[in-house]
């Protein structure tokens, strides 16, 4: 289950966060604690998280509830947005036209590093997750929204021209990846989204 972190100021102002350590807002802590209600019925097997605030704040209510700890993996982190971070999307459309086109920020991290970092970790997870039966377990991972979309598509094997096939991921909402005969598929994307719209930030 791949978990993206609630709500942060910067999500609200719609600026480029990037690996910039913004905590969640008021509005991110609700929603992180509404979710993790939903999440705990699922009795997750493991918890892990992106080492940044807003994904470890959003962890931290889906622990107490199962008991579970939180693992901490920086190859979570968001994709960096280099000379972005802290911008708005108006700013970034105004300054970086060509850049905002082509959605490659001035010394940040191309999409597809960002897509194998962030795969590693997710089979990294899975593998760590796996019961002593042999059975597949749950493990909730606990992202950023660029980070989970493009893991998740290099994870299902998606060529690089269609990274952007998958939707943006709301704010504190889920999808859902597992595994048949060795491959991964997409089981459900972007649940738990209404009555929210979904807030883009660092996706497009």
């Amino acid at each position: 289950m791949l978990w993206r972190h609630g709500q942060t100021i910067w999500n609200a102002e719609r600026r480029f966060q990037g690996q910039s350590d913004i905590p969640l807002d008021e509005t991110g802590q609700a929603q992180a604690e509404r979710a993790a209600r939903l999440l705990a019925a699922l009795r997750p097997d493991l918890i892990v998280s992106s080492d940044l605030s807003r994904a470890a704040q959003t962890a931290a209510p889906l622990a107490r509830l199962t008991g579970l700890d939180v693992t901490l993996d920086k190859d979570l982190r968001e994709r960096s947005g280099g000379a972005w971070e802290g911008l708005t999307d108006t700013e970034i459309r105004t300054r970086y036209p060509v850049e905002h086109a082509s959605w490659t920020p001035p010394d940040g991290e191309p999409s597809a590093v960002v897509a194998e970092r962030v795969a590693g970790a997710l089979h990294r997870a899975a593998e760590a997750a796996s019961r002593p039966d042999s059975s597949a377990g749950l493990a909730v991972v606990v992202s950023h929204g660029a980070a989970l979309r493009l893991g998740m598509s290099r994870l299902l094997g998606m060529p690089e021209d269609l990274l952007g096939v998958l939707g943006p991921l709301s704010n504190c909402s889920w999808s859902v990846l597992g595994r048949r005969h060795g491959h991964w598929r997409l089981l459900e994307h972007n649940a738990g989204t209404l009555p929210e719209p979904v807030v883009l930030s660092d996706d497009r």
